[in-house]
């Protein structure tokens, strides 16, 4: 791998959702393949506890070293990036019985978010399982740019709204903790039917009444918390209107603001790829769909959001 020309302080990009079956794992190794081309060093994480898959949409085998070297054998975390199969760009993957719900210590989390932080890349694409657990949720926490990939289903849209409210109130609790102010947010959601809270946003805004030191945890929280949407195999030109949706809906009900970053047209070839073990960004660079996909990496990057027209 080439070297990073921002050794030891990557951007980390983590991709989440509440649901399954989305295509998170072929969205983030297919910017990860765009940004190796070019010439960014890029470092996938596979940290889908359910179901490690990231090396099938590179087309190489499972690698047999994983994050469980690290944590049990005290492996450098550098030395378990293995070549992924495309210049530029390693694979580091976890492992479910060291990473499961249950399966690493708070400390042992908390070692291997500063070692990943530290790592020589440019970038670090983190791939997360389905779900809302705290280990999810913090991995998720610390990138710097938060990706959900959702698809044209109710499911999958109520899903994403869980999932992002789940991880704001996460992050809004770890720093009201360390202000000594946890109780304060419990009570108030406890008793939310007698202060008339029916919604994160309303909690907040009854949040930022209690004090001036609340209202500026509060803002400055929620002005940290930006996500970026994509919207996967849409079939119809209707269906490119429900990311904007989405960003609208966070905005009003959660208070969340967000990028609507781009949408990826359904493609029947992408599973064939997928099967077949052949990446798609390097079988089929010139299509519509790789098209999307470095549209919205670009956006990404510069924090923009597309124009969806019907």
């Amino acid at each position: 791998m080439m070297a990073a020309t921002n050794d030891g302080n990557p951007e980390i990009w983590a991709v989440g959702g509440g649901k399954g079956g989305t295509g998170k794992s072929f969205i983030i190794s297919s910017i990860g393949n765009y940004l190796a081309q070019k010439d960014k060093k890029i470092v996938l994480i596979d940290a889908d506890l359910g179901g490690a898959n990231l090396h099938t949409f590179l087309g190489i085998d499972k690698p047999k070293v994983s994050l469980t070297d690290f944590l049990e054998r005290k492996i450098p975390l550098a030395d378990l990036i293995v070549d992924s199969g495309i210049p530029n760009m390693g694979l580091l993957i976890g492992a479910i019985h060291s990473l499961a719900p249950d399966g690493i210590k708070y400390t042992q989390k908390l070692k291997l978010f500063r070692h990943i932080k530290n790592l020589h890349a440019d970038f670090i694409l983190i791939d997360l399982g389905a779900g809302a657990h705290f280990n999810t949720l913090d991995t998720f926490l610390i990138a710097d740019k938060r990706l959900v990939v959702i698809v044209p289903e109710i499911t999958s849209i109520e899903n994403t709204y869980y999932f992002l409210k789940n991880a704001f109130f996460r992050k809004l609790m770890i720093t009201l903790g360390d202000h000594g102010l946890k109780d304060v947010v419990q009570d108030a959601w406890k008793n939310r039917g007698e202060y008339n809270i029916a919604n994160l946003n309303q909690l907040l805004d009854h949040l930022k009444g209690l004090s001036k030191t609340m209202e500026n945890i509060v803002a400055q929280e929620l002005s940290e918390f930006r996500n970026y949407i994509v919207l996967n195999r849409i079939t119809s030109s209707q269906e490119i209107m429900i990311g904007s949706s989405v960003k609208s809906i966070c905005k009003k009900y959660f208070g969340l603001d967000g990028n609507y970053v781009g949408y990826i047209e359904y493609d029947p070839i992408i599973p064939r790829c997928i099967n077949k073990r052949k990446p798609y960004m390097q079988a089929y660079p010139a299509s519509r769909c790789a098209k999307e996909i470095q549209r919205l990496t670009e956006n990404i990057l510069d924090g923009k959001d597309i124009r969806p027209t019907h």
